[in-house]
């Protein structure tokens, strides 16, 4: 993730989840801290060993631990579209995609952002987004949504 927040405009991005799980079907390492283990074991209902043993590997990074994920890359939670542990998920997922978007806006072109970050332009608050802009603002590209 980049280092460091960058506002649009005056404020943070404040675009709203549209609950359509399709960060949640990209690949990609959902890092999970002591305390959202605990949160999610809890929100679970098990110990949080036994959330540990089977629910998380070790980072790619080796630093620490990532939620494993399906054979087809999905997230070990998403089930029929929506997020089993929606109340106790990880920061990471929470912040997605404004704390992505407030890292990145205007500081790529949009070539390094759909080669980058291409669960971002599948993510359909960012679209709509996305539509509102002149063309090649803030080095995004002007884009409609998508469909699959």
């Amino acid at each position: 993730m980049p280092p460091e927040e960058k506002e649009h405009g005056s404020r943070p991005f404040q675009l709203a989840c549209e609950q359509c799980g399709a960060c949640c079907r990209w690949p990609g390492e959902v890092r999970v801290s002591a305390p959202e283990i605990s949160a999610l074991a809890s929100h679970l209902k098990m110990s949080e060993q036994d959330f540990v043993e089977s629910l998380t590997r070790l980072r790619k990074d080796r630093r620490g631990l990532a939620l494993v994920e399906r054979a087809n890359h999905s997230c070990i939670f998403l089930e029929n579209n929506q997020c089993r542990v929606h109340e106790a998920k990880p920061i990471q997922c929470r912040d997605f995609p404004n704390r992505w978007m407030d890292h990145l806006w205007g500081r790529i072109s949009p070539d390094q952002l759909q080669r980058l970050y291409p669960m971002l332009l599948g993510c359909p608050a960012v679209q709509d987004f996305l539509q509102t802009q002149p063309p090649g603002d803030q080095g995004l590209p002007s884009m409609g949504r998508t469909t699959s």
